[in-house]
């Protein structure tokens, strides 16, 4: 590795990073619909699937319900803030 792009990489302004990112974002959904960040996902899953075959393992499974469940939990609690209709 080389330390200047090393060096250069961390003190890069992260917040411009952010900024950039989300805009890239909001430009493919406005022009694409929520299909843009679902292929994208695939892609990424893909590319895992190459570098890790093995992925995802009984672990990363059980981590991931986990996460569900829990984002599950904390919509339920949140959901008395919305007025029904």
């Amino acid at each position: 590795m080389d330390p200047l792009a090393v060096r250069s990489f961390m003190r890069r302004a992260y917040d411009v990073v952010a900024e950039s990112k989300q805009d890239h974002w909001a430009r493919r959904f406005r022009e694409e619909g929520g299909d843009a960040t679902w292929r994208a996902g695939q892609a990424l899953r893909e590319h895992v699937k190459l570098v890790r075959p093995d992925w995802p393992s009984e672990d990363d499974r059980a981590e991931d319900l986990e996460h569900h469940i829990e984002l599950r939990r904390l919509l339920d609690r949140a959901a008395h803030a919305f007025p029904r209709r």
